[in-house]
This record gives structure tokens, sequence and C-alpha cells, in this order.
């Protein structure tokens, strides 16, 4: 055994012999049931010429702790900020001033007294009781150097958060901006709904989902992968403005924007159009901005981002012209495009057709151009299974994806309401499927039998609501965001 290990172990068994004293003196800690707090620390800070000498009860944890003799100081930390708690022997009494030396950082404890300022300008609460509510067993961080350990910060989320508040405020505005959200959209009629997580058909995009298992009905089922299908079956039933924001789940790989079970919203508009959800997504972004941060105008990792309608607007096969230089408009044939996109060094598979080729092309060379906020429409039909036809150019759908600092945050269309025209395109995706692709769309007949019913024109949108966090809270990863992210079990 190390000395470091061997002092560590040292130090646990003392905060463990404490709460052993404690106990023994009839004071154990984990018998407090309440505490009825009357300020936070914040509070008293904020209204100390209104409380001065005025009697308050706070409680919290035990941050760092100072003095000598007959005086003591405890820097508290309650969910608002922290607050120095004057503890004087004269005061509390032998036998609670004595318990002082019972105490450890990050022991939470409830305090009552008196408001004051100290000599040096502090504003402090002068103790009368002490009440020792929870022993910690564990060793928090070193103050100065705080919790500096990447991986261990996203496992120990709740040491993170005691002992680096900064990450406690990105959480309280990531709340701002959902509540910023549904303020908008709650505004505007549109009814907040809740559809299944698990279902038999993993439909509404193309990825791989996670599959489980229910033993009463003995079948697989599929924790969903987005909730468009749902979502649309009740524009059929007569709901024309819904949506619904959500945990959804794809069993793919992890990357700073990429967490397998992320939060995801989508937005359904009887008798509207793609032109009319990209307005919504300018729109509903640049309102959370300026609801939560006060302005639209951000920077993002020294990036200056201007959120501001209205957004850029390019089309897919214009995006290739130009980062590329490859005029799609003179591509005619299958065999033409898988030849371009060789000679461009793509990985090219024989089933691919010129949309496929298109798609791969903009994913590969034009989205690191897509720094401002940009609409990118245009995208082929073999890409586009739900998506309406533009009826132009029926290679193409009324399609966009919304780009900020080179991230696709939205996909957006106007829906596909032709039943005839959905059949055959979830007939191509199972073919693709059968030849390998595990991200293709499965046949989902029952969505066949509701638009056969009657799907009006309807406009459909999703938002990824991290990623979008990510960017207005200026934070480097999803993980960051997320209080607890996906992480892979330490071995033992």
């Amino acid at each position: 055994m190390s000395e470091s290990t061997k002092d560590l172990n040292e130090m646990l068994l003392m905060r463990r012999e404490k709460l052993n004293q404690l106990i023994e003196k009839g004071k154990n800690p984990f018998l407090v049931e309440k505490f009825n707090n009357t300020h936070y620390s914040s509070d008293i800070q904020d209204n100390f010429e209104e409380l001065e000498e005025k009697e308050v009860t706070v409680s919290g944890r035990i941050m760092s702790r100072r003095g000598h003799g007959k005086v003591s100081f405890i820097d508290l930390q309650d969910s608002k900020g922290r607050i120095q708690i004057f503890a004087k022997f004269n005061i509390l009494g032998e036998e609670t001033y004595n318990d002082l030396d019972l105490l450890d950082l990050g022991d939470i404890v409830g305090i009552k007294g008196e408001v004051f300022k100290t000599k040096m300008g502090e504003i402090s609460i002068k103790a009368n009781e002490i009440t020792i509510m929870s022993k910690s067993l564990q060793i928090l961080p070193e103050k100065f150097h705080g919790l500096k350990d990447q991986d261990l910060r996203y496992r120990q989320r709740y040491v993170d958060l005691i002992v680096n508040p900064e990450v406690k405020e990105t959480f309280i505005l990531r709340s701002k901006m959902l509540k910023a959200v549904r303020e908008y959209l709650d505004e505007r009629d549109f009814l907040e709904v809740e559809t299944p997580i698990l279902s038999t058909i993993a439909g509404g995009a193309n990825a791989r989902p996670f599959t489980t298992h229910h033993n009463a009905l003995d079948l697989d089922m599929y924790m969903r992968i987005a909730n468009e299908l749902y979502l649309k079956r009740l524009i059929v039933g007569g709901f024309d403005k819904v949506y619904e924001m959500g945990r959804m789940f794809r069993n793919e790989g992890m990357s700073p924007k990429h967490n397998p079970e992320f939060t995801n919203i989508e937005i359904y508009e009887a008798y509207a159009d793609y032109e009319d959800m990209m307005t919504l997504t300018e729109e509903l972004i640049a309102h959370v901005a300026e609801k939560t941060l006060g302005t639209t105008k951000i920077n993002y990792q020294g990036v200056d981002l201007d959120l501001t309608p209205p957004w850029k607007r390019i089309d897919m096969a214009d995006a290739i012209k130009e980062f590329v230089g490859v005029d799609f408009s003179e591509i005619n044939t299958d065999e033409e495009a898988r030849a371009i996109a060789k000679a461009k060094g793509i990985e090219v598979k024989d089933e691919m057709t010129r949309g496929h080729i298109i798609s791969e092309m903009f994913e590969e060379f034009c989205e690191s151009h897509l720094i401002q906020p940009t609409f990118v429409t245009g995208h082929p039909v073999e890409v586009s299974p739900l998506s309406k036809r533009n009826p132009d150019d029926p290679r193409k759908t009324n399609r966009f994806e919304a780009f900020i600092n080179t991230w696709e945050i939205a996909n957006a269309f106007s829906e596909l309401n032709d039943p005839i025209d959905q059949r055959q395109r979830f007939e191509d995706q199972v073919k693709q499927k059968e030849s390998g692709d595990h991200e293709a769309h499965p046949m989902d007949t029952d969505f066949i039998n509701a638009i056969e019913v009657g799907l009006p024109p309807t406009g459909g949108l999703g938002i990824g609501i991290d990623r979008m966090i990510i960017i207005l809270t200026n934070q480097p990863s999803i993980r960051d965001v997320l209080l607890f992210p996906t992480m892979k079990p330490i071995e033992s």
C-alpha cells in the first residue's frame, strides 16, 4: 500500500470515528429528518440591510473551516451560494462548540443565528445553534484545485456540482432553456403530448435502435429512435399542432456531440410546410437565446455566431458546387455519380444512387463550412423516406437541415402524405436493410394505414436540444450539458 493510499484510508477511518463519537453523544446526524430554513445564502447577502441583527436559519454543506481557540469560521454552501458562519465558544456553549471538532468538510449542518457584518466587512451569520444533519464519509476534492479529472467529473456529477459551482449554473441555464422552448410553442397553441418510448417498430429515423424484451408478451421491443410517426398519427387524428420533447435512444457511437440517449423535440403543424418550419426553427432558437442569454449574438469556443433571423439558405447541390466544384445538375446517372465520388476519395458501394452520392459528398466536404446558422435544402429522396417530393424536381424533397457551428441542429420537411409513395419508399428502405444497412427504415404498415385514412399537408421539425444547449452554453461536449452522460463502467 502506498503512503498516499494509507493516508487516505486513515482519513476515511477518522471520519467514521467522528461519526461514532457523535452517535455515542446521542447526536446521530442521520436521525435528523427535517430542518426548517428561513433563508438562502443569497437572500441574506442581497437583503443585508433588512436582515441585519435579525435571526435566520440556513442549512448547507461545510466547504471550509478555519479559526483558532474559541472562535471558528465556517463557509457554508447551499443551493444558491455560500455564506460565512461565525461560531464562538461563549455563544454556543462548551458542548456545542466542542462538537465542531467532529465536523469535516462536506458535512451538512443547519445554522440558527443572527445576521451581521464582520470587521472585514463580510456578511455572516453569528451562530446560536448548530444542528449536524449528515456526516460526509468521503473526502471532497481539495478546494483550490477542485475536481479536474474530466472523466471523474462525469462519473461523479454529484461531487462535480458541489466543488465546481459553474457546472450547476450550466444546468440551471439548461432548465431555463427547456422552459423557453415550451413557452414559445405553448404561446402559439402547440399542444405538448407524450408518445411511447417502447415500440415494436423503431421508426421515424434512420438509426440503429436498442432492443429489449417484453416478458409477458414474449416480444422483442425497441426503445424509440424518434417519435415522428406517432406524432403524425396525432395529426391524422385531428390535432393540428403538437410537439413532444423527451429522450431518444440510438445504439450508436459516442462523441462530443453524440450520446446514446439524448433529448430531442419534434414539432408538427397541419396545413404548414417546410418553409414554415424554417421560420419556426430560426425564431424558436433566437427566442431561447434572447430569453436566457439576453442576446442572439453569442460566442461558441472562440467563434462569434449570430442567431438573429433570417438565417442563410443554400441548396445541397449548390453547396457541393461551391465547396467541391462538382455540378450535379450536369450529372444525371448513378454511374456518373459513383465515378465522381470515387475520384473524390469516397467509398462507393454498388447499390449507391446519384442521390446517395450527393448526400455523401455534402456530408464529407460541405458540412465543415457551415459555421453561421444555415438552412440546407434539396435533399435527395433516397435519404429522405418520410419527406414530400419537390414538385419541380422529384429527385429532391422539400426538406431542410439546419446547421450551426458545422453541426446539424435541426431536420425538417414537408411531410410525405401520399400513402402509395410512402409504401414504396418503405419497401426501398427494407431492401437497403436486407443488403446490410442496419440504419435503414423498417416497414410500418400501421403508419401506412394511418396516412391512408388521410394526413393533411403537414410541416414537421426535429431539433437536437442537447446540441442547441451545447452551443448556447458554450460547452465543449454533450457530456457537459447532460447531468449523467453514458459512461463505460470502470472495471474493478
